[in-house]
């Protein structure tokens, strides 16, 4: 069996809503989408929901090879980034073709990923995220509530630029989630926005109304010395590491006991590059919440890392070129089936459709960094966000 071919295929969606974080509050629904697909000589074919036109270079290195050797084609793949470093759009590239190989890997065994991965469970506990600075009080409300009622018992909102409003926030998504649990569990995200003692400042003030489950990149993600401050001076856990991008770069949060959860994604080199950042952690007794992704496919993984808690679930409706993804939530989980892959399957017709689409305007520049990052809070200008309304 040889890997002969691949195709990327780029398009514009717009999201049933916008996404925004401190950095961005304003929100933001068009994005730029891509689907990798690579093709065997056997007719089958592996995707994965991400990939640029770096993967032109990285394509020689597994063309007309066995796409089930998923290791050493990461391997070499990594060794052929050294130079330049395993980051940025090689990164990516990276990335996405390793998911598509293990897609194919697991098609080739008639299987789900999450039994190729090796586990007997075909379900991931999950945890609601807004990513929803831009949403009003009542849209925020609404969308706890109805994760709620599908079970899900923990919600991440995110955070940084009023304290009056982020207190006001945090106990409306309090409210929606207790709507069905007692003690429901509440995360906060500033998105690296803070400095050290500003994020020290503020997380004391909110636990002096609220318990808070995890802070969420409080500080910067290289800042070991930095986050270790803040987890030694506040109640709540300190999680970091979505925009980290291998297991080097974890080394010295973990070695250094900086961080007490980890947030890791396959978008950190792959599955492979995944499951290593995981079993790393694993051996230091840290756990691990798996990042949101197109699709929730990374629930196939999670199952298979025995340090997991949860799986963040944003649930935009980034999926409208789909047919089938990973979307059946129950009871705080997500059920995964025994569609053998990653769990998603293109809808070709969709596809072409959003591709001839003409929106009438372009996807803003997303998660750039807010001026005043990490020296001062830049406050929301009048109308910034539509809930931020000065008279």
């Amino acid at each position: 069996m040889k890997i002969t071919d691949y195709k990327l295929e780029t398009y514009l969606e717009q999201m049933d809503r916008p996404l925004g974080d401190s950095n961005g509050p304003e929100g933001n629904d068009l994005i730029v989408s891509n689907i990798l697909i690579i093709n065997t000589d056997e007719g089958i074919s592996g995707i994965a929901p991400l990939g640029n036109n770096q993967v032109a270079n990285l394509f020689k290195i597994i063309e007309g090879k066995d796409p089930r050797e998923t290791f050493s084609h990461w391997q070499n793949m990594v060794r052929y980034a050294f130079k330049g470093g395993d980051e940025g759009e090689l990164h990516n590239a990276l990335s996405a073709i390793d998911i598509a190989l293990w897609d194919i890997k697991a098609k080739l065994n008639d299987e789900p990923l999450w039994k190729t991965l090796g586990s007997d469970d075909p379900k991931c506990k999950i945890y609601a995220s807004d990513i929803g600075y831009c949403l009003d009080d009542n849209e925020l409300y609404d969308f706890f509530k109805g994760m709620s009622d599908k079970g899900v018992d923990s919600g991440k909102v995110k955070i940084g630029l009023s304290f009056d409003d982020d207190i006001r926030r945090i106990g409306i998504v309090y409210e929606a989630l207790a709507e069905n649990f007692k003690r429901p569990k509440i995360m906060i995200d500033s998105n690296e926005y803070w400095s050290v003692k500003k994020a020290i400042q503020t997380i004391n003030k909110i636990e002096e109304k609220y318990d808070i489950f995890w802070a969420e990149e409080p500080a910067r993600r290289w800042d070991y010395r930095g986050l270790k401050l803040v987890s030694k001076n506040i109640k709540a856990a300190v999680a970091t590491g979505e925009n980290l991008n291998n297991v080097g770069d974890f080394y010295p949060l973990i070695d250094n006991q900086a961080v007490d959860i980890l947030n890791v994604s396959s978008y950190q080199s792959g599955i492979t590059g995944l499951r290593q950042i995981g079993n790393f952690a694993y051996a230091y007794e840290l756990p691990v919440t798996t990042m949101n992704c197109i699709g929730n496919y990374n629930a196939q993984i999670a199952t298979s890392i025995p340090n997991h808690l949860m799986m963040e679930v944003v649930d935009p409706g980034r999926e409208k070129a789909y047919s089938k993804w990973n979307n059946n939530i129950e009871d705080g989980f997500v059920h995964m089936d025994n569609t053998p892959g990653i769990g998603l399957i293109v809808d070709e017709k969709k596809l072409k459709e959003m591709q001839n689409t003409d929106y009438g305007r372009k996807p803003k520049v997303p998660w750039s960094r807010r001026e005043g990052a990490g020296l001062y809070i830049k406050e929301l200008e009048n109308q910034e966000v539509k809930w931020k309304v000065r008279d």
